[in-house]
């Protein structure tokens, strides 16, 4: 199993939880392939830490579904395939439709401008040609509508499922999808719902901005 010897981690976190970041980031990012099984001692020896914090962390990332283990045997990546892109978008679309409708009633006109920013960023980016950047940004629009919602249970699936979407990304595409002025149109559409406090409209074009990419995505693959 190839492990990294160059990268950054993050400081002031326990031994566990640097070992979970870090694997983790690998697992999302393909470093640790899918189906890859995972060594213990080699991990904790490229982490410098004992091995207990690694099989803790194993145990986080099993919940995550991003390993499975076999206790006394072996801990592998889990495998992901093409279909399971109609089983994500449509669950997450679910959720961010959910916040949206929250998000109408509770709303103020600061974040309401810090929409229209992150929107005009995104603008900016795609045009450009930069796909990471542009992939980002659109993260953190849809993560201040989230937070806009003041829902914890949204927010938390929704992370959990975003982890998923973007190791897909990683994965299959092998780099983020350069984002479409389509998708800066949709956000704006959201951003008026909004502001509108039009709870229904807000759920329907946020639907729509993670519906229409994953026919996309998937005819792309």
């Amino acid at each position: 199993m190839p492990v990294p010897v160059n990268f950054s981690t993050p400081i002031r976190l326990s031994a566990k939880e640097r070992a979970f970041s870090q694997i983790q980031r690998w697992i999302i990012e393909g470093t640790l392939h899918p189906g890859e099984k995972l060594i213990d001692a080699d991990l904790a020896e490229s982490l410098a830490v004992s091995r207990t914090p690694i099989r803790e962390a194993f145990q986080l990332l099993e919940v995550q579904g991003l390993v499975v283990m076999q206790p006394g045997k072996e801990t592998r990546v889990t495998n992901i395939e093409k279909k399971d892109i109609l089983k994500m978008y449509p669950t997450l679309a679910a959720l961010h439709a959910l916040a949206a409708e929250y998000a109408a009633a509770h709303i103020v006109p600061q974040q309401i401008e810090k929409l229209k920013s992150l929107n005009l960023q995104f603008r900016e980016a795609i045009q450009n040609g930069e796909p990471y950047q542009a992939m980002e940004l659109d993260e953190q629009f849809h993560q201040a509508i989230i937070e806009a919602a003041d829902n914890n249970y949204v927010a938390a699936f929704s992370s959990s499922l975003q982890i998923h979407i973007r190791r897909f990304k990683y994965v299959f595409l092998k780099q983020p999808i350069t984002g479409t002025l389509t998708s800066v149109e949709e956000h704006s559409a959201i951003i008026q719902a909004l502001e509108n406090g039009d709870a229904n409209a807000a759920a329907a074009e946020m639907k729509q901005n993670f519906i229409r990419p994953m026919n996309e995505l998937y005819a792309l693959i």
